[in-house]
């Protein structure tokens, strides 16, 4: 599919975002990626939107990579979606029975009428051309689009646990049970916090989310009435020609008041062995799973358990790459290594039985991933933390967190990191217009 691409000039890239976001809503569809302009290797750019679709995918998890499979390679033009934690189902012999109050979607993408880029104070304008003829008039709206009057909602939000402290203290046992007995190593386990009959803005909470924690990998996603407003700062997985790139994230500290002690925790994180194990052995997982789409030998580790800040939080991330040959498929790289490591525990699939086994809900979009494919097979997918999850229909507003469970895990330090990790949506949910 051909697309016009036409490059403008912006003065002021922060105030464009910012109005370009603000225009982007009177689209049903809508995909805004932002880097934040934090120094991360291997990004692409300092801004991404797709609005309004031309054509879509959307399936449940039956046989979904192949659908997926078939859609890009028809389509020979960018791709925008997700592909939520339950697709695991088409990979694996497993299943989700758990409670969803969300209802999105398994796996849903877009091929956009309307893309754009922001690299430096460049806008790149990439526009399918039953449309190109708009593009000078929409970057002169874009610039001038004043924010709509919106009613303020009355509603006060109240958010409940699904899973309770202690309830949460006894599914931790198990786990820690079941590493004892050698079933796993490692596993993921993840609580839900949820609010119902709840309204919210869902623009002025995403904001508000990514200006207090402003990460590498933010994602605003509108399908119609759901909405992900993501803080994310974990890159899942990203394709550069026949080079792969994934990098995960185990290991959290705290940020502190004080440039000393901040400096303190941030070092002893990396000193941490019980967090140091958390991430080798995810890293390991990852090393695996690449194997299985790479070329003998090319699978390495870039960079292990570094320490890297956010405005929240510390967090250690690790770097493994490989190569694939040209005749590798791209869907299959993500079949092969989906849901990620970071995700899910190791061994993988026996983590994922424990996980369905012990969680109250259906992860859904929360730690599946969020991201796109270019024309000729590339693609950058994040991982879907430190999000909230809407659904406008149902008035169901969820955010769910988690943590690597060892053998090393203390049951109580468990539950503080998922608090922490829950502070900043909880903060802005209650705060927000």
């Amino acid at each position: 599919m051909q697309r016009t691409i036409k490059l403008f000039t912006v003065d002021n890239v922060l105030k464009f975002k910012e109005h370009l976001l603000l225009w982007s809503q009177q689209f049903e569809t809508i995909i805004w990626l932002d880097s934040n302009n934090y120094k991360q290797q291997y990004s692409s750019f300092d801004g991404c939107l797709a609005v309004e679709e031309f054509t879509s995918i959307k399936t449940d998890y039956v046989t979904a990579f192949e659908k997926l499979k078939e859609y890009q390679t028809i389509t020979e033009d960018y791709i925008f979606g997700y592909i939520s934690y339950d697709v695991k189902n088409d990979v694996e012999q497993l299943s989700s029975k758990n409670f969803d109050g969300l209802d999105f979607a398994d796996l849903y993408f877009f091929q956009p009428q309307k893309l754009f880029f922001i690299r430096g104070n460049i806008v790149e304008f990439h526009y399918l051309k039953m449309v190109d003829d708009e593009m000078d008039s929409d970057f002169e709206d874009i610039q001038k689009y004043k924010n709509p009057k919106i009613q303020k909602s009355e509603n006060e939000i109240k958010i409940k646990l699904r899973i309770h402290k202690d309830e949460y203290y006894q599914k931790i046992t198990k786990v820690l049970d079941h590493i004892k007995r050698g079933d796993i190593y490692e596993a993921n386990i993840c609580q839900e916090f949820y609010a119902e009959n709840s309204t919210i803005n869902p623009l002025e909470v995403y904001n508000h989310l990514n200006k207090i924690s402003t990460p590498p990998f933010a994602t605003f996603l509108k399908i119609d009435h759901q909405y992900a407003l993501s803080a994310s700062p974990e890159r899942y997985i990203k394709k550069e020609g026949q080079k792969i790139i994934s990098q995960p994230i185990k290991g959290t500290a705290k940020r502190l008041l004080s440039k000393i002690d901040d400096e303190k925790i941030a070092s002893d994180l990396s000193r941490d062995l019980k967090e140091r194990s958390e991430n080798v052995m995810i890293v390991d997982l990852v090393r695996n799973d690449l194997s299985k789409s790479a070329k003998k030998g090319s699978v390495k580790v870039e960079e292990l358990c570094k320490v890297y800040t956010f405005k929240q939080v510390h967090q250690m991330i690790s770097t493994v790459v490989s190569e694939i040959d040209e005749n590798i498929h791209p869907i299959d790289v993500l079949k092969s290594t989906f849901p990620m490591g970071s995700m899910t525990g190791a061994p993988k699939v026996s983590a994922m039985k424990i996980i369905e086994d012990l969680e109250e809900t259906k992860r859904g979009l929360y730690s599946g991933t969020v991201g796109y494919f270019t024309p000729n097979g590339d693609f950058d997918f994040n991982v879907i933390i430190r999000s909230i999850l809407y659904n406008e229909e149902k008035k169901y507003v969820s955010y769910s967190v988690g943590g690597a469970i060892t053998a090393k895990s203390i049951v109580e330090k468990e539950y503080e990191e998922c608090l922490l990790k829950a502070k900043a949506m909880k903060y802005v949910l209650l705060n927000s217009k």
